[in-house]
């Protein structure tokens, strides 16, 4: 089976989709997001889309610890759906996590336009799944205004 380019799949989905969300931003101008799967900044791009783009990165919760999912695809497997992504659970503190996740995508070459993108949802990811801490509230070290009548 033949493949079909990247930039031919964006301009046929790019208008519309099942995953587009059109909201209103400032004035007329319009911000559209997506909710397709592998798209790290759910912005509706061609450089974050997860449909039209070969190569994808994933960063998902693993579950109730602080365990995170970076999901890549082969470009090979894009026929076979079962096989199409490569999954490694990551355990490890989140300097390790970030660090391994900068090898996956830049230093190997995989998607280097993604690294920022990629660290910006692991920190998210990350900040999501922490549980807050109990005990005490601190006080606000500033100086209280006190009104006088």
């Amino acid at each position: 089976m033949a493949t079909v380019p990247d930039a031919l799949i964006w301009e046929i989905v790019k208008k519309n989709n099942a995953f587009l969300l059109k909201q209103f931003g400032n004035g007329s101008a319009m911000v559209q997001f997506s909710k397709e799967k592998n798209n790290l900044y759910n912005v509706h791009s061609f450089k974050f889309s997860g449909l039209a783009n070969k190569k994808t990165v994933s960063i998902q919760p693993a579950g109730k610890d602080l365990s995170v999912v970076l999901a890549t695809t082969k470009k090979k497997k894009q026929n076979k759906p079962i096989s199409l992504s490569h999954r490694s659970i990551m355990k490890r503190e989140f300097r390790k996590v970030a660090k391994a996740v900068i090898s996956q995508v830049a230093d190997n070459h995989y998607r280097p336009d993604l690294k920022k993108a990629a660290l910006a949802r692991l920190s998210a990811v990350r900040r999501s799944l922490q549980v807050a801490k109990s005990g005490p509230k601190k006080r606000n070290r500033q100086a209280q205004k006190v009104k006088i009548n």
